[in-house]
């Protein structure tokens, strides 16, 4: 008897990727490989492969992959000091990438002919899988079901699930869900009152900062320890990557720091709101900044402000294993061979023969000629 081809379903065990496996079931003759990634989401195991199992769902795989995330895809972002227009950290772009890779090592190993993913038609997230899938399996198929189903919208999900008696999450106020990503990098909230940019975001969405008016009066006061960029440690304790994020998500997070709420230009022209919630990288990416503020000198800090706009766009575009994104992080990753470019002796107030005064006359006559170009 000639087996099923199979299709591996990018699996989360939440109520989207539940109608999407028994979509896939009714709809195609091909057996269903649920995969989830660990990258440091709220994560239910056991829900997971009991909710797979009720679809009769054979190989339910969940890789984890937190350490690997935090190590080669949250640093080398923290290192490009990586913000999408001004404020965004980038925590769902930077995950999609990794996913995509080991959905397809799963597809490979277990010789499927399709993989499959959750993204919806209007978002982001189809186009980074996708990229990704491209790039590490160009022959194997791609099954977009927001992109082709007859299921138009939340309402006409709410009713598949019905029908197939789905589980339909409640949120805290008990109403179906705002659409929530998380992983150990960020949590980021979207959809129903928060598509109207005039509400305020209500407070019961946040998930792991505290409000600044309920965070603690005192300071909290910490060491984030770096080598060649990278943090390796916290108040000199080293700690592998993971440890190191989840460290200071506590510690940001309950000190109130890490929320932004934004109107972002969508890769597909779109304009969303998202409610983001980024402690660890926040405190990241502002202590990074400060070591290269006095490592590096100006030519080098300025060349890295030039290419990071468009360096962070690449990465909010999907565009993580391209040719350029490559190009730029050897840029970005070079070797800086002077190991502090800060003078206290040069800065003082008190008169020194560090800096010669005298050639400043000259400086400011040649820039008064350039005014004139």
């Amino acid at each position: 008897m000639k087996s099923k081809k199979r299709i591996v379903l990018a699996y989360s065990g939440g109520l989207d990727t539940s109608i999407i496996l028994k979509w896939l079931q009714e709809n195609y003759n091909a057996e269903v490989i649920c995969y989830t990634a660990d990258i440091g989401q709220e994560i239910n195991r056991k829900k997971i492969i009991n909710n797979a199992k009720k679809f009769g769902v054979k190989k339910i795989i969940i890789k984890d992959l937190k350490n690997l995330f935090v190590k080669d895809y949250v640093f080398p972002m923290i290192r490009g000091n990586a913000i999408y227009e001004g404020v965004y950290l980038l925590g769902t772009s930077i995950a999609r990438p990794l996913i995509a890779k080991d959905q397809i090592r799963v597809a490979k190993k277990f010789k499927a002919y399709a993989v499959s993913h959750g993204a919806t038609g209007k978002g982001n997230d189809q186009v980074r899988f996708e990229l990704g899938y491209y790039y590490f399996g160009p022959k194997i198929k791609v099954v977009a079901p927001w992109r082709i189903w007859k299921l138009k919208s939340r309402s006409d999900l709410i009713n598949y699930a019905k029908k197939h008696k789905i589980p339909i999450p409640k949120d805290k106020k008990g109403a179906p869900p705002f659409s929530v990503d998380d992983n150990l990098f960020h949590t980021s909230t979207e959809g129903k009152i928060l598509e109207n940019p005039k509400n305020s975001a209500p407070e019961f969405i946040f998930q792991r900062t505290t409000s600044p008016e309920k965070a603690p009066n005192k300071p909290t006061f910490i060491s984030i320890n770096f080598k060649n960029g990278d943090p390796v440690g916290i108040n000199g304790k080293k700690l592998n990557p993971e440890n190191i994020l989840t460290k200071l998500n506590f510690i940001a997070g309950k000190n109130g720091i890490g929320r932004v709420d934004l109107v972002e230009n969508r890769f597909l022209g779109i304009k969303s709101r998202g409610v983001y919630e980024t402690p660890g990288g926040t405190l990241l990416i502002h202590a990074h900044r400060a070591i290269e503020s006095v490592t590096l000198d100006k030519e080098t800090m300025h060349k890295k402000d030039l290419i990071m706009p468009r360096y962070a766009e690449l990465i909010y575009n999907g565009y993580w294993y391209s040719k350029e994104r490559f190009k730029l992080q050897k840029i970005i990753d070079q070797k800086i061979t002077k190991s502090n470019a800060y003078s206290m002796k040069k800065v003082s107030f008190e008169e020194n023969k560090t800096f010669n005064k005298s050639n400043v006359e000259r400086f400011i006559n040649y820039h008064k000629k350039k005014l004139r170009y």
